[in-house]
């Protein structure tokens, strides 16, 4: 599923939770000027057990995400994970397209994992050219924020922190109370399970 490996001045890596059309890498270049690289790699699929399913279902919308692109009018590159030559990680796939494309500089949304985030903030040491890690917009709150909640407490309980969050949003509030009267309903859901009810086998 390559595209012709011509040089390109910006190179968008694009992970498999990030597919939207409005993501902040794909917003900081242009179709002219970028090559979107979409990589299937072992370390991702297999750095936990997952099931069979939820993998085939993320390469699936990957593939299809892909697809959409190559409509919109982007030039794709997309690493299949049986693919010869693929590496299984993104830095591996990333040092590749590099060798092939020759860009100037790498963009980048930046990761929902901190395990993956941390392998990034090396890059910008090993890879010889410049990337850049942009602030995904698609959530509420930005990292730098809730860094700055967090500092210097004792205790980071994750209810307080989505109480601040409603009051300076709005959502799910009537005036400055939670709508309903209550922050949550966590104890009712501590109940434990009734005897008859009935569990299904799990998946294979």
């Amino acid at each position: 599923m390559k595209s012709n490996p011509k040089a390109c001045r910006d190179l968008i890596l694009v992970l498999g939770d990030q597919l939207s059309p409005a993501l902040s890498s794909l917003a900081a270049s242009s179709k002219k000027h970028a090559r979107v690289l979409m990589v299937e790699v072992l370390d991702e699929a297999t750095y936990v057990r997952h099931h069979k399913k939820k993998i085939a279902f993320i390469f699936s919308a990957m593939r299809h995400f892909c697809e959409d692109l190559r409509v919109g009018g982007w030039e794709v590159d997309y690493v299949r994970l049986d693919e010869v030559g693929n590496t299984g990680s993104f830095t591996g796939e990333v040092i590749r397209a590099i060798a092939r494309l020759k860009p100037q500089r790498l963009l980048v949304t930046e990761p929902g994992e901190w395990r993956v985030q941390a392998m990034m903030a090396e890059w910008p040491t090993t890879l010889g050219i410049s990337v850049e890690m942009l602030p995904d917009a698609r959530f509420i709150c930005s990292i730098q924020r809730f860094a700055g909640w967090a500092h210097g407490r004792q205790q980071l309980r994750m209810e307080f922190f989505y109480r601040e969050m409603r009051k300076a949003t709005g959502l799910l509030m009537d005036g400055d109370k939670p709508v309903g009267g209550q922050w949550n309903f966590d104890h009712d859901n501590r109940k434990p399970p009734k005897a008859d009810l009935f569990m299904p086998e799990p998946l294979h």
